[in-house]
C-alpha cells in the first residue's frame, strides 16, 4: 500500500475520534472490511500491542501501520497519530474558554456517548475472533459485569459507569438487530500480508 494513502486513511481515523479506541471502527472498516489488507486477528494483535505498552490508548495505530507496510508504515501511522494534536490544541483552547455554556457542555456529553457507542460497535466483530472458549467468554462477561455495576470517581463528579454501559448496550443491541435484518456482518476471508 502507498504510504501516503496509509497516512491519509489513518489520519481520517485519528481525526474523527476523540480518544484512543474510538478510531477502531474506522480502522476496521478501512483496512479489514473494504480493502482486506488486515484480518481481524491482526487488528486484535495490534490493539493488544498498543494496550500493552505505556502511552496513549490510540498507540495501536502504529502497530496497524507496521502490519500493513513494515517500519515505514509504522512511521506513517505515528505521524497520523500525532497530527491531530496540532489542530486540537488551539481548538481546545477556544472551546475550553467557553466550556461553561450549556450548548458546549451538552455537545461534549453527546460526543462522549457517541464515542462509547462506536467502541461498542467495534467490539462485536473483534470479540467473535477473540472469544474461542468458555474461559475467555467468562473473563469477558466478568469484566463487563464489573464495569457495568461499579462506580468510578472522576474529579469532583461521580460518574456512574452502569448508566453509560447500559446505554451503550441498548444502542449496540439496536445496531445488531437492525444490521442482522438489513444485512449480516461481512465475513472476511483470511488474508496473508506479505510485508509482515
Amino acid at each position: 500500500m502507498n504510504l501516503i494513502l496509509l497516512y491519509l486513511l489513518l489520519l481520517k481515523a485519528t481525526m474523527t475520534s476523540f480518544s484512543g479506541l474510538t478510531s477502531l471502527p474506522v480502522v476496521r472498516s478501512d483496512f479489514v472490511v473494504q480493502r482486506q489488507i488486515l484480518t481481524d486477528r491482526q487488528l486484535n494483535a495490534a490493539v493488544v500491542a498498543g494496550r500493552s505498552v505505556p502511552g496513549p490508548n490510540g498507540l495501536y495505530i502504529v502497530s496497524v501501520g507496521y502490519f500493513i507496510a513494515g517500519v515505514p508504515g509504522a512511521c506513517a501511522a505515528w505521524l497520523a497519530l500525532v497530527s491531530p494534536a496540532f489542530v486540537m490544541i488551539p481548538l481546545l483552547c477556544y472551546v475550553g474558554a467557553r466550556a461553561e455554556r450549556p450548548a458546549i457542555r451538552s455537545s461534549i456529553q453527546s460526543l462522549t456517548l457517541a464515542a462509547a457507542g462506536l467502541i461498542a460497535s467495534a467490539t462485536i466483530p473483534l470479540a467473535r475472533d477473540a472469544l474461542h472458549g468458555p474461559v475467555s467468554a467468562a473473563i469477558a462477561c466478568a469484566s463487563f459485569v464489573f464495569m457495568a455495576f461499579t462506580e468510578r470517581r472522576i474529579g469532583a463528579n461521580r460518574v456512574a459507569c452502569r448508566r453509560t454501559f447500559l446505554k451503550a448496550l441498548v444502542g449496540l443491541l439496536h445496531l445488531t438487530v437492525v444490521q442482522e435484518f438489513t444485512h449480516p456482518w461481512p465475513i472476511v476471508t483470511p488474508f496473508v500480508n506479505s510485508s509482515v
